[in-house]
């Protein structure tokens, strides 16, 4: 079942779970090596929820991002397929050609990958909201089997940009070279800019997995200073407060 909704701004933004779970073996290391200088009990064990976003606004549907897809997706070597998306919007009562966006933060497995099933775009009515950066980039598996199936409905966006009134979308590179994250009132949803607990506590702290360790610094710490609580892609909260465990004079 979907976490309780909450209205920010005149919008009101659903979380999603999509499926949770650790990190596959194939791309899995110690926790130390995944956020070098974080501190971490020695049986640490990261459990990842995969997050996806509901928002509706003044009749329209738009949902951020798709999650880790089916038994064949791209995401199905690492990530604890299937996902129960579909599910999710169900339950609060959105079906597949109800929804009119979809951001795509970036084109990772774990983000993109449901929104195409055997080849056919998932959410037939609506347009997919990318950054030309990430088109640019995306390369082998999630190029072959998301993008080229999505070819006719992607929406290609440059930087930050308004997507509807009260969402707004803010290009955050770093992760990727088009990561995007969508700005809701005091509110960002923040994809992959921050993955674990210990980098709101220290913005500063990279990713293993990150394609520009120190952009994505800049770019973590940029969405900080502008959010009052973040709705991260990976955290076991859907809705977490920035100004009580990150105080704005230390960022």
């Amino acid at each position: 079942m979907p976490y309780e909704s909450k209205i920010v701004a005149g919008v009101e933004i659903t979380p999603l779970c999509d499926a949770v779970g650790p990190m596959g073996t194939r791309i899995s290391k110690p926790l130390p090596e995944m956020f070098p200088g974080g501190s971490f009990a020695d049986d640490a064990e990261w459990v990842l929820h995969f997050h996806c976003y509901l928002l509706r606004a003044e009749g329209r549907t738009v949902l951020v991002d798709t999650g880790v897809g089916g038994t064949d997706s791209p995401a199905a070597e690492w990530a604890p397929v299937p996902g129960h998306l579909l599910t999710e919007l169900a339950d609060v009562g959105v079906g597949p050609d109800d929804v009119d966006v979809v951001v795509l933060t970036h084109l990772h497995s774990d983000h993109a990958s449901g929104c195409v099933e055997a080849g056919v775009p998932v959410f037939p009515n609506a347009r997919h909201v990318i950054q030309q950066a990430e088109l640019d980039w995306v390369t082998g598996p999630m190029r072959q089997d998301v993008v080229e199936p999505l070819r006719d409905s992607i929406q290609v966006v440059n930087g930050d940009e308004g997507l509807l009134p009260g969402i707004r979308i803010v290009h955050a590179p770093g992760h990727t070279p088009g990561h995007q994250c969508v700005e809701v009132g005091d509110h960002i949803l923040t994809g992959d800019a921050l993955h674990h607990p210990v980098q709101l506590a220290d913005p500063t702290i990279t990713y293993v997995y990150d394609e520009d360790p120190e952009q994505a610094v800049v770019s973590r710490l940029a969405l900080l200073r502008r959010a009052a609580v973040i709705a991260p892609g990976h955290f076991s909260q859907a809705f977490v407060p920035v100004r009580s465990t990150y105080p704005v004079r230390s960022i």
